[in-house]
């Protein structure tokens, strides 16, 4: 085979049809991630719609590779004995997304956020999968199913009875020893308990420094974070806090 022949067969009649095929597969793999994106996008979140399409189009495009091996190098060098395991994309991509995941997950004290970000990139790439297989209606299934739990669970989760966690960092003027029946009767008075185990104490330069979480009572009856400082302004010995909730 010459040289012009076989730059020919890169556009040859077969090669043009794969080549449209994929290119149709990549822009819908596109598009649904883009859809999951945006509502991650809405509510501010680190990874938006752009990370989301390259996921999902990206993930479509490797499974796709290997379901076209009769076609790799223009067919020159193709093996009819040869079959390629989409599998082993799949496993690669499911590892390779870890990283990712694993980047927006921040944690600060005992607020760790970005649980969800991660989750649902770990979501998007299976949609890239299915599309990358030919699985259109498990795929656009699995997004409407994504967004709804990332949309709708919370405002389910908001009527549901639950005890909110507020993270507390307390900071005493020097020389002072804070008593924890105090601190367990001021956060009392609004509503809340100290979580069993959760409290983690420092001390430099003569200061103490104390760590916990209080949980409410329950949610109707759990202080909002203005009138639980309110109470704990009033310890004996404070010097500066700082209150939070412990959300993830």
């Amino acid at each position: 085979m010459s040289f012009i022949d076989s730059l020919l067969s890169y556009w040859s009649a077969p090669h043009l049809l794969a080549n449209f095929l994929i290119i149709l597969n990549l822009i819908g793999a596109l598009l649904l991630g883009l859809a999951l994106g945006y509502e991650r996008s809405y509510h501010g979140r680190a990874a938006g719609m752009r990370t989301y399409g390259l996921v999902c189009m990206v993930s479509a495009g490797v499974v796709l590779v290997s379901g076209y091996p009769e076609m790799w190098y223009g067919a020159q060098f193709a093996n009819t004995n040869y079959h390629a395991d989409p599998t082993r994309s799949i496993q690669g991509i499911v590892t390779g997304i870890g990283f990712l995941c694993g980047g927006v997950i921040m944690k600060e004290g005992f607020n760790i956020s970005g649980l969800t970000t991660a989750a649902s990139l770990w979501t998007v790439s299976a949609v890239g999968i299915l599309v990358g297989v030919g699985l259109y209606g498990a795929a656009m299934s699995m997004v409407v199913c994504a967004i709804a739990c990332m949309t709708l669970v919370s405002k389910i989760e908001a009527k549901l009875t639950a005890r909110p966690a507020v993270a507390v960092m307390l900071r005493f003027k020097k020389d002072f020893s804070p008593v924890i029946e105090a601190i367990r009767k001021a956060v009392s008075n609004r509503g809340y308990m100290l979580a069993s185990g959760s409290i983690s104490i420092s001390h430099s330069q003569g200061r103490t420094e104390w760590h916990f979480v209080v949980l409410a009572v329950d949610r109707a009856h759990g202080a909002t974070l203005p009138n639980l400082s309110t109470e704990l302004m009033a310890l004996e010995g404070l010097e500066d806090f700082q209150l939070s909730h412990a959300r993830n």
